[in-house]
């Protein structure tokens, strides 16, 4: 629980670092692209020196660590989470607050408890329901809210960011089980590497080269969201999703409203009104139900002492 919670504080941030960029004259795409080029060499580090130790550890015999298909099947995954999700989020903060994208972005914990009940037949519990009623009753309140005073472009924003959440909704399902073979720190690292050229070749595509020339504060918020923004929570998430499943993972994310509003107002000057201030503690309230009628056992991972 408490990498979930650190996991979804740093992903908060995500939000208000994009917001400074367009501020500066960089555009969503050019951002995402530099995230990776910041990010994937210290994924691709972790995750050698990673493979390395297993190796070193293996019984002589096992089966191997590492095959084709999972390894595939990482990469795979890795783009549906580190680029189709992360594009859609990235582009619908060109036309909404960072606050609202938060928001909005908040329904994948149902997408993940729906897909871990119709595809793997996990059990959706009273409590599980019950705190999911009570955030998304939070999330309501605040869309309700912002849709009556946002502009014409708030209805695209709001569609890019709900297929993000579906995206990152089935990431987290389909990680589960790649997690459990190959340990939280392994399966981020080639998840991201994976993403990682697919991001590249979009840009180039669709952007000269010379796009990607920053300097000052610009160069500063790329490499914020490389680290704090994408290495850590990426790999807080990971462990979480290894230790207590996705469907707990994705309820505790909920509190990341919490930093985004903070900083959305201290940094970007965004409104809050009694209708955030009302669905930020209802959102806050389920996930106290949860946490509190959900109490999971622990299993201790390798990963987790490593």
């Amino acid at each position: 629980m408490v990498l979930a919670l650190a996991g979804a504080a740093f992903f908060a941030t995500k939000g208000i670092v994009i917001k400074l960029a367009l501020l500066e004259g960089i555009d969503s795409v050019t951002t995402l692209t530099w995230r990776m080029i910041v990010a994937v060499p210290i994924f691709l580090t972790v995750g050698i020196l990673g493979y390395r130790k297993k190796l070193a550890q293996q019984p002589l015999g096992a089966p191997p660590v590492l095959t084709w298909p999972v390894l595939v099947q990482t990469l795979g995954v890795g783009v549906i989470g580190y680029y189709v999700a992360s594009y859609l989020d990235f582009s619908a903060l060109e036309y909404i607050t960072a606050q609202f994208d938060r928001l909005i972005l908040l329904t994948y914990p149902f997408f993940v408890v729906l897909f871990g009940a119709i595809f793997f037949k996990r059990k959706i519990t009273l409590p599980m329901v019950v705190a999911l009623l009570v955030s998304y009753l939070g999330i309501g309140v605040i869309f309700w809210h912002d849709l009556r005073i946002e502009g014409d472009n708030v209805l695209l924003g709001a569609a890019l960011v709900f297929g993000s959440a579906i995206a990152y909704a089935a990431y987290q399902i389909m990680a589960k089980p790649l997690i459990d073979k190959l340990g939280p720190q392994l399966f981020t690292s080639i998840a991201m590497s994976g993403a990682g050229p697919a991001v590249i070749a979009h840009f180039l595509f669709t952007h000269p080269v010379g796009d990607l020339a920053v300097s000052g504060n610009g160069f500063l918020l790329m490499l914020a969201i490389g680290t704090v923004s994408t290495v850590l929570p990426a790999y807080c998430i990971s462990g979480a999703i290894a230790l207590i499943g996705p469907e707990r993972t994705a309820i505790i994310g909920n509190v990341s409203p919490v930093v985004t509003v903070g900083l959305a107002i201290s940094i970007l000057g965004e409104a809050f009104t009694p209708y955030h201030a009302i669905g930020t503690a209802l959102v806050l309230g389920g996930v106290f139900l949860f946490t509190r009628k959900e109490k999971p056992k622990v299993k201790v991972l390798e990963e987790s002492t490593a």
